[in-house]
């Protein structure tokens, strides 16, 4: 079967890591702690997948700018104690080691800083699998196509040939503006409905539908 993509790039959390609820509770506790706003669990399930900065200017806007970074010191303690414990989601390895194994090359384009990306891959055990990955501390947060168009660049993938697959509107929309195609994951951090109305090439609940939508079409 000829591929259809060279280049498929996941996102991370929500996608590949069931890190949704220990993201979202640790901006709450955060905030809790400091006195700020908390914000209600569909706003902080909404920020994930941006880079962390714009993340919670996003979920307390009425953050006094002095606060910024204690809330960031708060917010990363809070997620470090749980951090260890989060799981990928079941048949998220087998299918990155499938497809890396059929010869596809692999990224991540991820909200995540980059020293706390290398921290997962390296605790998760993929590492190996992927060709390159990028984080929003060293370009743009999503939904800019900037971690798209690096990527692709990096690896030599035109736009044709490369597929993105994330949890949320933020990774949808960062592969429209790249002129990249998308396949919505609706286990994670944004509403089934909200990313289906980003018209994806499909919207799958699991790795087990996932890699049956790719044995057909990628």
């Amino acid at each position: 079967m000829n591929k259809r993509y060279d280049l498929i790039v996941f996102d991370w959390d929500g996608t590949l890591m069931d890190s949704t609820a220990v993201i979202a509770s640790s901006i709450q506790a955060a905030c809790r702690g400091l006195g700020l706003t908390v914000p209600d669990d569909e706003t902080a399930r909404h920020v994930i997948g941006l880079g962390l900065d714009q993340a919670l200017h996003v979920a307390v806007p009425d953050m006094p700018a002095e606060m910024h970074h204690k809330l960031v010191a708060l917010y990363r303690r809070h997620f470090m104690v749980q951090s260890a414990e989060i799981p990928l989601y079941a048949g998220a390895r087998e299918t990155i080691a499938e497809l890396h194994g059929a010869g596809y090359r692999l990224g991540v384009a991820t909200g995540k800083s980059h020293v706390g990306l290398n921290r997962e891959l390296d605790s998760s055990g993929l590492r190996e699998y992927f060709h390159a990955t990028r984080t929003a501390d060293k370009t743009f947060s999503k939904p800019d196509p900037a971690m798209l168009f690096e990527l692709m660049d990096e690896l030599a993938v035109n736009a044709k040939h490369t597929l993105m697959v994330g949890d949320t509107t933020h990774d949808l929309l960062m592969a429209k503006n790249a002129g990249v195609n998308a396949v919505a994951m609706g286990h994670g951090a944004h509403p089934p409905e909200q990313l289906q109305a980003l018209n994806p090439l499909a919207l799958v609940g699991s790795f087990a539908e996932l890699r049956a939508w790719f044995k057909i079409n990628a």
